[in-house]
């Protein structure tokens, strides 16, 4: 029993160090009962800190829908679970790795990495996939250049090392993110055992193993750093940074599924955020029985660590077990098989406490719950209307553009631009433009199972191999689809609709590829909640999230909040980054036979636009404004965004995936940044052909058909022979799914856009791709795309 005594440390100093507030210290005080000694300090300072607690976002994060049929595993757990049918399951998850990336970018996105799957296996689950949504500032800056190459060239080998092939995700660029990009990754994995392991502790008396990596004095203090805002100082805290071992990862994979499948193991946590204080203490909480930690036991790489360094460390590739008693000699057996550490570190208590010996001594004794149970929440008011800064934007109209014409183009004070420059323009814009030169980086094709390549569809797909019972021969039928989505410019600009967009362009990206939208992991990424602005950013961008959530029936099952990303500029001000909701989504494949692309099929082909129709020009589903048009061509980063219609996001993409599964479409692509005009254009270039199209004569301006942005669009191509099936079908859905043939695809190479008989634009599709693939590499200084690894 650590006894009460007057603190022999500076506690100012010991607060401002773990982010905690003198109110948290009094609290702590009046939970133990006394003064906390230092490593007792250290352990509520991260398991109060936002990073494990989301002491500001808990209260928001309430209001998401988490039940639904196939969830098996909602928010709680290391990862959601999802039932895909016929026996298998689907563990999946994100999460950030923002602030160690943006002080080490290789190894902060290596170890978001490597954390991830820890996330996905912990549960019981083979990892089977990757995805990730990068953010950076513009690449005309040296020092976004740097960070970018740093991050990707982390995932790559990360990823590419374990074997786990990434297979999706999305880039975007904005000043926002200069001094904080953002690094988030999500896992799929494919559940191996009958029983889903989880993390609350079962058993008094049963033994604590500890397996995986030593344990060294990297990582220190990194769920605190990852709590708080960016400064010049923050180079000065990069041994927060971990040092990952992808190679070791992988042998850690394996021998914790061959571990899980013998029974022996009755709950497992990663050592991931707060190591080995965040692992005990919520293991004990969870099962609501304690643990006693023997710090001398514990496999280290350092000699003389203190136990604030054991508890606090953050070294990767480790995992914390309670094993069945008896049976943890074989168990530690297994792993050194694999040339793994692997000891018993403790036991399983009745009392409900975290109690840490060390040299014989009690260096830690403190109630689990008063670690891991009713933590924290800081109360924010919640603004009765709009910020006047946000507001001041939605007054923008499109009355405030210069004239456009069909023939003229936009009349600019430097002269006309026609439409086909604008649309270049677009096509060069690096959010917009390939991300050819970072996925080839990666290994999208390990464990042979990847069914479309990056680039190819909306959604990424891998195919679901039967499990080993139903035969090895059996032909695979099915496959899962993911995808991550954030339009941040919306967010930024309407923190609400934009994080319905969000949601909404989701499930549209699967559908387009023929799945089911299942349920959303989320990365809440903001800046300080702090300010009357941020937190009302925050509390409408879940409010966002919960509509389009409940209205498309996709739950959440849990992710990642991180606050705080902001960068402090060297005269003091803050530089918050885009208000960042990252939504990742899973899909089920019911047919892999029909998988669709974005890419035309064949010349002769019918394009059609499903969803909100070009012509309502006063519609406020589609609109100019927040368009990368009105930023990328105009230099303005204004106007509200579209009104996200769920209702007809339902109606649309519930006909397309009929469609689809009928055999009716050749190819389906959403309309996102860029509007019609660059759906046409990724489409074209994504096939080698090209298209003609007649747009509506109606009134309206040129630049509103062809770039205007708003959700529920889809483009489709049906072959001639289904066109009459297709219109039937149409036919039967009737006014619920609007839908207007546009043209045609043509063997020429070119994209042919005109309105009323007249020109719009006219180009090859080669120059098309030539803008679109160099934008990167040319801001990058490279060629073109770097060999493939």
């Amino acid at each position: 029993m650590v006894s009460a005594s007057t603190p022999s440390f500076s506690v100012p100093e010991a607060l401002r160090k773990e982010g905690l507030s003198q109110g948290d210290y009094d609290e702590i005080v009046r939970r133990l009962g006394r003064a906390p000694n230092r490593a007792e300090l250290g352990m509520f300072g991260v398991m109060w800190s936002e990073h494990c607690c989301y002491r500001n976002s808990r209260p928001l994060l309430g209001q998401f829908p988490t039940t639904g049929p196939r969830i098996l595993v909602g928010p709680g757990e290391n990862a959601g679970v999802v039932d895909l049918g016929e026996g298998q399951r689907l563990a999946f998850k994100i999460e950030s790795h923002n602030h160690p990336s943006a002080v080490e970018p290789f190894q902060g996105a290596a170890t978001g990495v490597g954390g991830i799957l820890r996330d996905i296996f912990t549960m019981g689950a083979r990892p089977i996939a990757l995805l990730n949504a990068l953010r950076f500032g513009p690449l005309e800056d040296e020092r976004n250049v740097g960070l970018m190459e740093g991050v990707v060239a982390g995932i790559a080998h990360y990823g590419n090392c374990v074997g786990v092939p990434t297979v999706g995700g999305e880039v975007a660029f904005d000043p926002s993110y200069g001094g904080n990009p953002l690094v988030n990754a999500m896992a799929l994995g494919l559940m191996e055992t009958d029983d889903i392991v989880c993390s609350g502790a079962v058993g008094v008396g049963n033994p604590v193993v500890y397996v995986g990596s030593t344990t060294g004095r990297d990582g220190m203090g990194g769920a605190s750093f990852a709590s708080a805002e960016l400064t010049e100082a923050s180079l000065d805290d990069r041994p927060a940074v971990q040092v990952g071992d992808p190679f070791l990862e992988k042998g850690l994979i394996e021998a914790c599924l061959e571990a899980f499948q013998s029974g022996d193991v009755v709950a497992a946590q990663d050592m991931g955020a707060a190591g080995l204080t965040c692992s005990c203490s919520e293991m004990a909480a969870k099962g609501g029985l304690g643990i006693e930690l023997d710090l001398d036991r514990v496999p280290a790489r350092e000699a003389g660590m203190s136990a604030y360094e054991f508890l606090l460390s953050e070294s990767q590739e480790r995992m914390l077990f309670v094993v069945a008693a008896g049976r943890e000699e074989p168990l530690m057996e297994r792993f050194r098989r694999w040339g793994l550490q692997a000891a018993v570190v403790g036991r399983v208590l009745q009392e409900n406490v975290v109690r840490v010996l060390q040299h014989g001594a009690v260096a830690a004794e403190v109630p689990a719950s008063a670690l891991a149970d009713d933590t924290p929440i800081n109360h924010h008011e919640l603004l009765a209307e709009p910020p006047a800064e946000i507001q001041a934007h939605w007054t923008w109209s499109e009355a405030e553009l210069p004239p456009a014409s069909n023939a003229g183009g936009l009349e600019l004070a430097a002269g006309a631009l026609g439409w086909g420059d604008v649309l270049l323009r677009l096509l060069d814009d690096p959010t917009i433009a390939s991300k050819r030169w970072v996925y080839r980086q990666y290994d999208h094709q390990v464990q042979a199972n990847t069914v479309v390549l990056p680039g190819g569809a909306d959604a990424a797909v891998v195919r679901l191999r039967p499990q080993q019972g139903e035969g090895a021969m059996a032909a695979a039928t099915r496959g899962v689809a993911a995808t991550v989505d954030c339009p941040n410019r919306w967010v930024a600009l309407d923190p609400e609709r934009g994080a319905m967009a969000a949601v909404a362009e989701a499930a549209r990206n699967l559908s387009c590829a023929g799945a089911e939208p299942l349920a959303v992991t989320d990365n809440l990424n903001f800046p300080s909640p702090d300010t009357a602005t941020g937190y009302w950013q925050l509390a409408m961008a879940c409010r966002g999230l919960s509509a389009a959530c409940s209205a498309l029936a996709t739950p959440v099952t849990g992710g990642n909040v991180s606050l705080y990303n902001e960068t402090r500029l060297p005269d003091g001000r803050m530089q918050p980054i885009h208000p960042t909701p990252v939504v990742g989504m899973v899909g089920l494949v019911h047919d892999l036979v029909h998988v669709t692309g974005l890419a035309w099929g064949q010349a002769g082909d019918a394009i059609w636009l499903l969803g909100v129709p070009l012509q309502e020009s006063g519609d406020e589903r589609l609109g100019l404004g927040a368009s990368s048009y009105l930023e990328v061509v105009h230099g303005r980063l204004t106007g509200r965004p579209p009104l996200t219609d769920l209702a007809l996001e339902g109606q649309v993409q519930g006909f397309l995936r009929q469609a689809i599964a009928a055999g009716l479409v050749r190819s389906a692509h959403d309309l996102s940044d860029g509007g019609l005009a660059v759906a046409l254009a990724e489409a074209c270039i994504a096939s080698g052909l090209g298209a003609a199209l007649e747009l509506p004569a109606g009134a309206g301006r040129p630049d509103r058909l062809l770039f205007a942005e708003g959700g529920a669009r889809v483009l489709v191509s049906v072959a001639p022979e289904q066109e009459a099936a297709w219109r039937a079908a149409l036919a039967e859905a009737g006014e619920a799914v609007p839908a207007e043939r546009l043209g045609v695809v043509t063997a020429d190479s070119r994209l042919v856009v005109a309105r009323g008989g007249e020109p719009l634009l006219a180009l090859a599709v080669e120059q098309l791709r030539h803008t679109y693939e160099q934008a990167i590499p040319a801001r990058l200084g490279k060629a073109g795309p770097p060999p493939d690894r």
